[in-house]
């Protein structure tokens, strides 16, 4: 059952790092006062390491960031994308021998059910890849470190660390502590954010549970007979959809009649200024709402979450305005910057949603013939696709869209923009209500 945020009171601020007492209020309703030590042990303990766990994240970000500018250097210096120069590192691993793959597809045959060893020969490489790949790419991070002369210079977690004060030094620039402020800024919220989530949920849990149990003395009942009363006996499909939607609905009529509130500060979302750049987009230019997704047509995930968004979009017509942009992850995807491309060439032509419906559902064909079939499959010109997909003006359009994503922040996909705040539930209840927090403004 999920939090129904018409009925709460959050007050919007940045949470600071400083760890909460287990006696400051979380939530009331009347006759109940919630404490933070009314919570479950886990939520307790995720509150009070939220210090450590933010001074943690904010040297790993570092990290990270020196990283992606070492990747950034040396790309530049053997002009090519960062995506390629990690493939390029990556090809230095050798196959794995036969034998070992023999072995391997042998010990999982359970696991992989019914496919043969060709049908998962892929799957199995990739594995045993994995790990010497991952070796391959922390000796090339320690190599550019040396190549760059990358230096770590105040701490990160320095109290009260000035705007200019030089955090790193890479090739001989200083790093700002202002450029790693932009730069963690959103991954930071979001750790927050998480932590906000996990004490609004179980404080909902805790005073659902204390309302059921008065709602149910107050009617001469015990609480299971009252749960029974108002859900179980009501239950016509016995679904789980049924049974949360009922359990949501009495959980908004007790919220109402107790007047129950959550009163936890919650951080306030980052919001960016994300272009839309030319890019293709459904829906009038002056909507109310802009939601962004930077998508890589090779990756499962994006494919799971399009039409989880399009039906979200679909519950708010003429308010939204929504735009595709592209975020190709070279380095694991060999496909997906082709893939970019020709989608961008089925654009030109006016069938980019036709198209990247074919892409979504077609994942493990992405090659270039393919990619051309589906063109011609949609009745394009196919002349015309091919000068299009091929050309560097196109090619220029992608790299445009990942150059964007890259000063965003985006490092996998999709990433979801709604009004600029980045989707954190990609589920369609998520959406919608990312969706009806703008429209409430």
């Amino acid at each position: 059952m999920k939090p129904i945020s018409l009925i709460f009171v959050l007050i919007f601020f940045a949470l600071t790092a400083a760890a909460q007492k287990p006696t400051d209020i979380i939530a009331t309703a009347t006759g109940h006062t919630i404490k933070l030590s009314d919570l479950s042990p886990e939520v307790q303990k995720a509150v009070a390491d939220l210090p450590v766990s933010m001074a943690k994240q904010r040297t790993d970000l570092l990290n990270q960031m020196i990283y992606q500018r070492l990747l950034d250097l040396e790309a530049k210096a053997q002009n090519i994308s960062v995506g390629q120069l990690i493939v390029k590192e990556k090809k230095k691993v050798a196959d794995p021998p036969e034998a070992t793959i023999k072995a391997v597809y042998e010990a999982n045959r359970t696991a992989l059910g019914d496919k043969t060893l060709e049908q998962a020969r892929k799957t199995i490489v990739t594995f045993l890849r994995s790990e010497p790949e991952s070796k391959v790419i922390s000796a090339m991070y320690e190599a550019l470190k040396t190549k760059y002369k990358a230096v770590i210079g105040k701490d990160i977690n320095t109290p009260n660390l000035g705007s200019f004060e030089t955090i790193a030094t890479l090739n001989g620039k200083t790093v700002s502590a202002q450029e790693y402020d932009e730069f963690a800024r959103v991954t930071l919220y979001e750790l927050r954010a998480e932590i906000a989530d996990a004490v609004i949920e179980n404080a909902t849990e805790v005073l659902f549970s204390a309302l059921s149990i008065d709602e149910a003395k107050a009617l001469g009942i015990d609480s299971s007979a009252f749960i029974a009363q108002e859900v179980t006996d009501k239950m016509k499909d016995y679904t789980d959809v049924e049974r949360e939607g009922l359990l949501d609905a009495l959980q908004a009529k007790l919220f109402a009649k107790y007047k129950a509130k959550i009163v936890y500060t919650a951080p306030e979302p980052v919001v960016q200024i994300i272009s839309v750049d030319d890019d293709p987009s459904v829906g009038a230019a002056t909507a109310p709402v802009t939601i962004v997704m930077f998508s890589d047509f090779q990756c499962s995930a994006c494919a799971a979450t399009h039409p989880l968004l399009k039906k979200a979009i679909s519950a708010f017509p003429g308010k939204i305005r929504f735009v595709v942009r592209d975020y190709p992850l070279e380095s694991i995807h060999e496909n997906g910057f082709r893939a970019a491309l020709a989608a961008n060439a089925a654009n030109s032509q006016g069938k980019f949603a036709e198209y990247t419906e074919i892409l979504y559902a077609n994942q493990d064909k992405l090659d270039d013939a393919s990619l051309k079939k589906y063109a011609a499959g949609l009745g394009l010109n196919v002349t015309q696709f091919e000068l299009d997909f091929n050309s560097e003006k196109t090619a220029a359009e992608v790299r445009k869209d990942m150059a964007d994503g890259n000063a965003y922040g985006i490092n996998s996909t999709p990433t979801i923009y709604t009004n600029g705040v980045k989707a954190r539930d990609l589920t369609v209840e998520g959406f919608k209500a990312a969706i009806e927090r703008v429209l409430k403004k």
